[in-house]
């Protein structure tokens, strides 16, 4: 059985500007977890503690919406998303308190080493962990199974492939699949998360699948940074077609997109240009509202900041930089 966790309520949060409101928190959970979806992401867009002035405020505390979710959840399991150097061991500890079950450690795929201690704590506190190793896509499949292979001796259950940028070509998102699921041992699940930049994220998930992925990820109405994510309701109905096991209810879940995600959506994705360009230049997806707001605030095109950020390589906790590289622009330095 191929087991997906809905992210809606966390990288949603992206699309969303981090303005759920804990109403929302909760009808959506609700209806995701009658749906039968195992497994439910709650957490602003960056992570535990995430609000903040870098990555933008939540509408309300992050705590009221894991105590909503939590609340509602009564069939699958509650999930956080925790960065190290954005969110900490006290963050997680109170997570856990609330009713998390699942802890998603991630770091960019070079820096396995930073997610040990809050690896080793989540397994402490009886929380199956789930690492991320995010824009997978920046190095070889080789030295990508060694970080996914530090996160496993850590006590990871589970490493996933991380398509932040929405940029693996097909080819791509299988070689990174296959050198974990070949690296790890039986024992550790090999995950995959994908964004549709470049429209791959079915057709990459289903790869990740024939390669020996078991959990994979979605947001309902593909509801996520840049063009979005995998939408869960397609890929589930793709899944059911093809004859995989998912445990979801399709119409109940298409009902739960159509009728409670859709009508509350700021933002719709979609690939237009700028997320477009998201892929082509392997961008990691949540720069592409800072990167419209910096554009329209210096009066430069969207499309020549992520351009410029895609050439000095610019990563997740680097948001900062999307200022420079408008500045520069509108003074005609870039």
């Amino acid at each position: 059985m191929i087991r997906i966790t809905d992210t809606t309520l966390r990288d949603g949060d992206h699309a969303m500007s981090h303005q759920f409101r804990v109403e929302d928190i909760r009808q959506i959970a609700a209806g995701l977890d009658r749906a039968g979806v195992p497994v439910i992401e709650v957490s602003h867009g960056d992570g535990l503690a995430g609000s903040s002035i870098q990555y933008g405020f939540s509408r309300e505390p992050e705590e009221s919406y894991l105590e909503a979710a939590a609340e509602v959840i009564e069939r699958g399991q509650l999930a956080i998303l925790l960065i190290p150097g954005i969110g900490t061991r006290k963050q997680l500890k109170r997570a856990a308190e609330l009713g998390a079950k699942i802890a998603r450690i991630a770091t960019h795929c070079t820096e396995a080493d930073i997610s040990e201690q809050h690896i080793n704590m989540a397994k402490e506190l009886g929380l199956e962990v789930h690492a991320f190793l995010m824009m997978a896509h920046m190095i070889e499949p080789e030295p990508l199974a060694e970080q996914a292979r530090l996160m496993e001796s850590y006590g990871a259950d589970c490493v996933y492939v991380v398509d932040s940028a929405g940029t693996m070509l097909t080819e791509e998102a299988r070689q990174r699949v296959g050198a974990l699921r070949s690296a790890l041992s039986q024992e550790t699940e090999v995950g995959f998360h994908a964004h549709n930049n470049l429209g791959l994220s079915v057709p990459n998930t289903l790869t990740a699948i024939e390669e020996g992925a078991t959990r994979v990820d979605g947001c309902t109405c593909g509801l996520g940074a840049g063009a979005g994510n995998t939408p869960t309701e397609v890929l589930v109905a793709v899944l059911k077609k093809m004859g995989v096991k998912t445990g979801i209810d399709l119409f109940e879940l298409m009902d739960v997109a159509e009728n409670t995600v859709l009508p509350i959506m700021r933002h719709i994705p979609r690939i237009d240009r700028a997320s477009l360009t998201i892929g082509y230049a392997g961008v990691y997806s949540t720069f592409l509202l800072h990167a419209q707001r910096a554009a329209e605030k210096f009066n430069v095109d969207t499309r020549d900041i992520l351009v410029e950020l895609g050439r000095r390589k610019a990563v997740g906790g680097q948001e900062d930089m999307i200022i420079d590289v408008a500045v520069e622009l509108a003074e005609g330095e870039g």
